[in-house]
């Protein structure tokens, strides 16, 4: 196998890929921010804006926040908006509406994409990351109580009045991308994808690309499991997803686990890390897809970035796809809040 030149603390003319047919064009690896401020422990917003600054040196110029990361608060979009001040026209902001945040019990759970709703969030999002426009705004998951229709209508006037540029959307499923797309144009599909989760394989890509629509995998690194040394569900905090994420609970751990061990020995066999191998992975996937695995290191940011100078052959590809055929043991959400495709 080619070894690859990988040095995560030097420059990488991080290539761009193009999302969707309406412009959008981003380097091959973004950034996912969600982790600064919720789901892994407490916030670090100095480490935060470090690590945002380390990737526009390193060429990131896609960040990725939403008003559900900050629970109602806007600090995610406050740590990202104070964090690219200096260099706000050089990047690409994504973030997200689509929550009732009111009830913190329900955080999560309760849904809203009501049109006058969906001006609120943007409202509240332009202020918190102190700009004039969203770049790419998705409607963070499927409202069955809002038409498709009305949501995309609404963004489609947003962007028309110059506060958003692109419309998004996650976790859909093909019928919502088709009839949001016929009202206007979606640029790029945001969804969990990864060597541990395979799902849209089947239904999801197959349209987006029918329809010219980027795709953009959240969670690359399978939540951490791919990045460091993982400890089972009940060694981890209770603000830490890791302690009630299925695919950390016994028996599905064990597996993971094991599927991580072959992947490493693979990675080293080619001089790389393990989580340069996934996103390589996923990078190969197709030219319309760029991750944002996200980090609050500016060392494994670097080593992220990296990833896309790393070059799999089709005996790497397979090998990947014999060790993991369907992606990982366990759900990647509890069943209440699974996105219904």
């Amino acid at each position: 196998m080619t070894q690859n030149n990988t040095n995560p603390t030097g420059p990488t003319n991080l290539p761009h890929r193009r999302l969707g047919t309406q412009g959008l064009e981003v380097g091959a690896i973004g950034l996912g921010t969600m982790g600064m401020t919720m789901a892994y422990g407490a916030g670090d917003e100095p480490g935060g804006i470090a690590t945002i600054h380390r990737a526009h040196e390193l060429g990131v110029t896609f960040f990725d926040t939403a008003e559900l990361y900050g629970m109602g608060t806007g600090s995610n979009e406050q740590l990202l908006g104070r964090a690219v001040k200096g260099f706000r026209d050089d990047v690409v902001i994504a973030t997200k509406f689509g929550f009732d945040l009111t009830d913190p019990s329900k955080v999560g759970a309760a849904l809203d994409s009501r049109p006058e709703h969906i001006r609120e969030v943007t409202e509240n999002s332009l202020r918190h990351l102190d700009t004039d426009r969203i770049d790419v705004l998705y409607q963070h998951r499927v409202d069955p109580n809002v038409p498709i229709e009305d949501v995309a209508g609404t963004v489609g006037e947003l962007i028309a009045e110059g506060k958003v540029r692109y419309f998004g959307l996650s976790e859909a499923g093909p019928d919502i991308i088709r009839r949001a797309h016929a009202v206007h144009p979606v640029s790029v599909l945001q969804t969990e994808y990864s060597v541990f989760e395979r799902a849209v394989e089947v239904e999801v890509l197959p349209v987006v690309r029918e329809l010219g629509i980027g795709f953009v995998p959240y969670s690359p690194l399978g939540r951490g499991f791919l990045t460091s040394a993982v400890k089972p569900a009940a060694e981890y905090p209770a603000d830490d997803m890791r302690s009630w994420d299925d695919r950390w609970q016994p028996g599905n751990y064990e597996k993971n686990l094991a599927a991580v061990r072959e992947l490493t020995a693979l990675a080293d066999a080619k001089g790389i890390a393990v989580t340069q191998l996934a996103l390589a992975w996923l990078l190969a996937q197709g030219e319309d897809i760029v991750p944002i695995p996200g980090t609050r290191s500016p060392h494994r940011l670097a080593e992220n970035v990296a990833a896309a100078r790393v070059t799999l052959t089709p005996g790497d590809l397979a090998r990947i796809r014999e060790i993991l055929p369907r992606g990982a043991a366990g759900s990647r959400y509890p069943e209440e809040i699974m996105p219904n495709w």
